[in-house]
């Protein structure tokens, strides 16, 4: 009996083993692929679990750390969620955005990242022209990188395209078997984003004024792109009311600039923007810096509301 037990335990063992290095071999990690073989890829927020996928394709399964409809710079991680980087095949992200999130991937020791940070320039938003302070980039303190670097990179296709192809190469280590496969997409979608430079450069480009209001400056990158310049109306919290002194400098701006429109966003409460648009007599729009996607987002993925956005700004700037 005893001799029994031992040749089935001694089989069950070998087995064990057998079935631990079967799946080590297919596994570049453990909990690194899902039971059907998908590349486990844990993605920061939208913009970076939108190229995950789009990149990715059939071959991964994206888990997106910011849910929809939270302030992305405000993410706070469950323990939960800190022990899925550890075990993520890859990781995409954006340095600088979500304190949290950096924190817990240097504890990961995850060896596949995409830092989108890395993969583009980042510039310092905001110069002096004109005596006038313009505000070509994020107002949130706690969401500027270091050196106080604007992080909004996703908002021009073309820097977006260029963090595209980095993220292509990240998943094409992680998983060298679908390489061509995630070539393949990536050369499809960044094909899809000049297309959408395209759009904005073409769409804006007669425009009888250069100027935009907006509560949350995360447009700086978009702005430069096109030739544009951002006001902001507020400091550092884009839902703080705005000082009497710099209500009298954006009136004489507007007037002087020909501005038609305050711009809100979808997550913010848009108190500060209307009650500004009608202390001088304008409109109120939607501009969406596109951090997450909801059911009153204005478009069902990255395109669809960029070009809710583009329809917004040539609405705004007088397009002809």
């Amino acid at each position: 009996m005893n001799i029994r037990r031992h040749i089935i335990t001694s089989a069950l063992a070998g087995a064990s083993v057998l079935g631990l290095l079967a799946l080590s071999a297919c596994s570049p990690a453990s909990g690194a692929r899902t039971e059907d073989g998908k590349l486990r890829v844990t993605a920061s927020f939208y913009p970076m679990e939108f190229l995950a996928r789009q990149i990715g394709g059939k071959h991964v399964e994206v888990t997106d750390l910011t849910k929809p409809g939270v302030e992305p710079h405000d993410l706070e991680l469950t323990p939960k969620q800190t022990g899925q980087l550890g075990e993520s095949g890859a990781i995409v992200y954006l340095k600088g955005l979500q304190p949290a999130v950096d924190a817990a991937i240097v504890q990961s020791g995850a060896k596949h990242v995409a830092d989108a940070a890395a993969l583009t320039s980042l510039e310092k938003h905001g110069t002096e022209v004109d005596g006038h302070h313009h505000t070509t980039g994020d107002n949130h303190s706690h969401s500027e990188s270091e050196g106080g670097k604007d992080p909004h990179i996703w908002l021009d296709p073309v820097k977006y395209a260029e963090v595209a192809k980095g993220v292509n190469k990240t998943l094409a280590q992680a998983d060298p078997a679908h390489k061509a496969d995630f070539q393949k997409n990536t050369d499809a979608l960044v094909k899809k984003l000049d297309g959408l430079n395209r759009e904005f450069r073409d769409g804006l480009q007669k425009r009888s004024s250069d100027t935009f209001l907006t509560t949350h400056a995360a447009f700086g990158y978009l702005a430069e792109r096109y030739g544009l310049t951002e006001e902001a109306i507020s400091g550092l919290d884009p839902e703080a009311e705005p000082s009497a002194h710099r209500i009298r400098d954006l009136h004489t701006l507007a007037t002087e600039h020909h501005v038609s429109t305050v711009f809100f966003e979808t997550i913010a409460n848009p108190a500060t923007a209307k009650a500004l648009a009608g202390d001088l007599h304008l409109k109120t729009d939607v501009l969406d810096p596109l951090e997450g996607i909801t059911g009153k987002s204005r478009g069902k993925d990255y395109f669809g509301v960029q070009r809710a956005n583009l329809a917004a700004l040539q609405k705004a700037l007088g397009s002809k």
